[in-house]
């Protein structure tokens, strides 16, 4: 079980009624570690719930132009269904993106005041100096340590209950995603003076959008070292010597990913069938990569689109609706039908 599945269980709406230990105890998947800490920080596992919507939309976006699209499993307790078996990259970039979205989430409720055990970052009060001279702390700092000290309690526990290779590699991947919020914080500041002359600023630390995270661990997954266990299981070495060695900041797998160009539930694939392809792209968004040379299907579709759009005084833009026909290209299903649902 991946730990993600405690997002799709609790609803918030029955707490009241029965209670955090009830809801707590009913989420299949969790260790006993995850189960006091939920019952212990219900608006934590809130925040992390709403945060879940989060992270999968950006493993969306991602992966949208590819045979692997993150898609989601509807009464999987998995999410993401038997993909998440195989320890391959794929998996390894689930593991750093909802382990980086559990900070984000988490680190965004302190700052708002959701919750009862942090808030704004403390330690960021008095004046510092950055490259543009000195500053007063002040605003409201993002509690970045909070959020990375509780994610690792919470998604790290599963883990360390087994000492196999798979949950070495979760728990590497899972640092991973922490660190990379952190790697994205900025400094904003204020200025206070005559005119805005900045003479004085005020200053605090914020979390950069999380797009940010998800392009670098994007990059990551695209670099990511294929490894095995060394001899007395603490740590990776590569599996191909020709490569360098992982650092603490890539992502690790340990098995080849399938093409998922058909439908094979064994391998969690759903396969391509039906999917929207660009017909003149040769990336892998293109019909040729996308359909995995299935060839494509083509429909003519009618599209309202804004057109002759004008500015009128003051302060208006009018614009006719205008239609026009546009193709859309979708993958062929497979010639072969016993291909399409492998067991």
């Amino acid at each position: 079980y991946i730990y993600t599945n405690i997002w799709f269980h609790y609803n918030t709406l029955y707490i009241g009624a029965l209670g955090a230990r009830v809801i707590c105890d009913n989420i299949p998947g969790l260790v006993n570690k995850q189960r006091q800490l939920c019952q212990r920080h219900p608006d934590i596992m809130q925040s992390i719930g709403e945060g879940a919507k989060e992270w999968i939309r950006e493993c969306q976006h991602q992966f949208r132009y590819h045979r692997w699209n993150c898609s989601t499993l509807d009464r999987d307790h998995t999410v993401f269904g038997r993909v998440m078996q195989r320890s391959s990259r794929e998996a390894a970039f689930v593991y750093a993106i909802s382990s980086a979205g559990v900070v984000y989430a988490i680190t965004r409720a302190c700052s708002q005041g959701e919750l009862k055990t942090c808030n704004c970052d403390p330690l960021k009060r008095g004046r510092a100096k950055d490259s543009r001279g000195e500053f007063d702390w002040g605003g409201c700092s993002d509690n970045i340590n909070y959020g990375i000290k509780f994610a690792k309690a919470f998604v790290d526990a599963k883990e360390r209950t087994v000492k196999d290779a798979r949950a070495l590699m979760n728990l590497h991947n899972n640092r991973c995603g922490r660190t990379a919020v952190k790697r994205f914080m900025k400094l904003e500041c204020k200025c206070h003076g005559v005119s805005g002359s900045c003479t004085l600023r005020t200053c605090w630390l914020a979390m950069s959008d999380f797009r940010k995270t998800g392009d670098y661990l994007r990059k990551k997954y695209n670099g990511a070292i294929e490894v095995t266990v060394n001899q007395d299981g603490t740590g990776f070495t590569v599996a191909n010597k020709d490569f360098r060695k992982a650092t603490k900041n890539d992502l690790v797998y340990f098995e080849n990913s399938p093409d998922y160009c058909l439908m094979d539930k064994a391998a969690g694939s759903l396969g391509t069938a039906g999917r929207v392809c660009n017909k003149s792209s040769r990336g892998t968004d293109g019909c040729e990569v996308m359909c995995c040379g299935r060839g494509y299907d083509t429909t003519r579709v009618k599209r309202i689109t804004k057109c002759e759009c004008k500015f009128k005084w003051c302060c208006a833009v009018e614009c006719k609706d205008c239609e026009e026909a546009v193709d859309i290209h979708t993958c062929k299903a497979s010639k072969r039908a016993e291909w399409l649902d492998q067991t």
